[in-house]
């Protein structure tokens, strides 16, 4: 086992930091224009658009698991887990070029081509987030540094979301049919093989906390992760605002072209609710080294509820009033976003540090799979609400919506994610983990 600085280099956490251009690039545009695309491109019906976005992200439930095992076990000399950094994000930036490149015509034929490589960027996309989410618990045992290492992810994070999330729908409709999806795809892969090339070579000779990998089975260690009260207490409320994301990601395109009637609005909505990450990270750090990480949460947590529901109040004032809204959601995001994943660290390391055994690759596979079934559940819970309201799907986006599929539309994206924010905080009560657990836990090494 060797020692780990207390304190990382700047070069390493800026370097780590550009891993989230992979984590915030992938989920989001799927999440924002995969739906679409699917109803309004190739005119499926939404029922089975929902399934289609669903069941490539599901397989990730029982693949994610398997590939922290797989990294755990890693006795690769560059590192337990950067190699899987370069691997993973070179497939999925070649998969991402081709997801909607594909046929458009007949709509089964094209559906097929979703589903088959939706499935192929969701499996090489486990092999790089799992093992990528992994490493802040084996860089550092330090309670703070470890929360400054997640500020930088959060704000590269929040970066790749607005570039990636803002520039794909206008270049979408910039170029129109059918070259903008195709260009979207394209666009996106090279954000995603810059950023995991990038977070591989910037965090070369890092030197990691290092534990004796696990013994026993796949099963033994998940049982081990199962009975850990307070990373299931911290899993399940990630987990439930992942959904609530997924659901309120779903729905901008919608509310974009059917409540404020300019599918450009959805670029704008898009920059207010990512855009303030970028001023309010470092705010939320300081709050968490001040009052603690998972205090710290929940107030993120009641930001972000707070503005959501802000958005059915103000639904019918205009993009001006709809956007000020999105951004003290934005505002919510940014610290349910760093929070968390500062926390993780903390309750994998924990248990390493107790029992000198390294599953943390496991517990990160747990957590992944868990994050990817909540946002890949999202554009499916929302369609069942678009299906109650009764919206039209078409080829060509021009038809008339029922005022029930409108108001479906915004209750989807602005009440339903709110509810979820704040049922959530039922599930953080049994989370205890403090900055004094974690260094008890490893005050006997060296």
């Amino acid at each position: 086992m060797e020692p780990s600085p207390a304190v990382l280099p700047a070069r390493v956490r800026r370097g780590y930091g550009l891993g989230s251009v992979v984590t915030g690039a992938f989920p989001t545009v799927p999440g924002l224009l995969l739906l679409p695309y699917l109803t309004d491109r190739l005119g499926i019906a939404a029922g089975l658009a929902g399934l289609i976005v669903l069941l490539p992200k599901a397989w990730d439930v029982l693949l994610n698991p398997v590939a922290g095992r797989i990294s755990d076990r890693s006795t690769h000399p560059d590192g337990r887990r950067r190699p899987f950094l370069l691997r993973g994000g070179i497939t999925l930036a070649f998969f991402f070029a081709l997801l909607f490149a594909g046929p458009t015509a007949p709509p089964a034929l094209a559906g097929v081509w979703v589903v088959v490589v939706f499935l192929a960027c969701a499996s090489a996309y486990a092999f790089f987030q799992v093992p990528y989410v992994a490493m802040p618990s084996e860089l550092t045992r330090d309670y703070g540094e470890r929360t400054r290492l997640m500020t930088w992810r959060v704000v590269v994070l929040a970066l790749a979301i607005l570039v990636s999330g803002g520039l794909s729908p206008a270049l979408r409709d910039a170029l129109g049919p059918p070259w903008g999806y195709r260009a979207v795809g394209l666009f996106v892969g090279v954000l995603i093989l810059g950023g995991a090339v990038g977070a591989w070579w910037a965090t070369k000779g890092a030197a990691p906390v290092l534990h004796i990998t696990a013994s026993g089975s796949l099963r033994d260690q998940l049982r081990i992760v199962a009975r850990a009260r307070d990373f299931r207490a911290l899993l399940l409320t990630y987990s439930v605002q992942a959904l609530a994301t997924g659901v309120m990601l779903a729905g901008v395109d919608y509310t974009a072209r059917w409540v404020l009637g300019s599918p450009g609005a959805s670029t704008y909505l898009f920059v207010a609710f990512v855009a303030p990450a970028l001023v309010v990270t470092p705010l939320w750090e300081r709050m968490g080294t001040r009052a603690g990480k998972r205090p710290g949460f929940v107030a993120a947590t009641v930001c972000f509820g707070v503005g959501a529901l802000l958005v059915w109040v103000l639904r019918d004032h205009g993009i001006v009033a709809i956007a000020g809204a999105i951004a003290l959601v934005g505002v919510g995001y940014a610290g349910a976003q760093m929070f968390p994943l500062a926390m993780l660290p903390d309750a994998a390391a924990v248990d390493a540090d107790r029992t000198g055994e390294n599953r943390v690759g496991v517990y990160t596979g747990v957590w992944t799979a868990v994050e990817t079934l909540g946002l890949a559940f999202g554009p499916g819970v929302y369609v069942l609400v678009l299906m109650a309201g009764g919206y039209v799907s078409s080829t060509g986006g021009a038809v008339d919506q029922p005022d029930s599929a409108v108001t479906a539309i915004v209750l989807g994206f602005s009440v339903l994610p709110a509810l979820l924010f704040f049922a959530s905080l039922l599930l953080l009560r049994h989370y205890r983990i403090d900055e004094a657990a974690v260094v008890a836990a490893g005050k006997d090494l060296p």
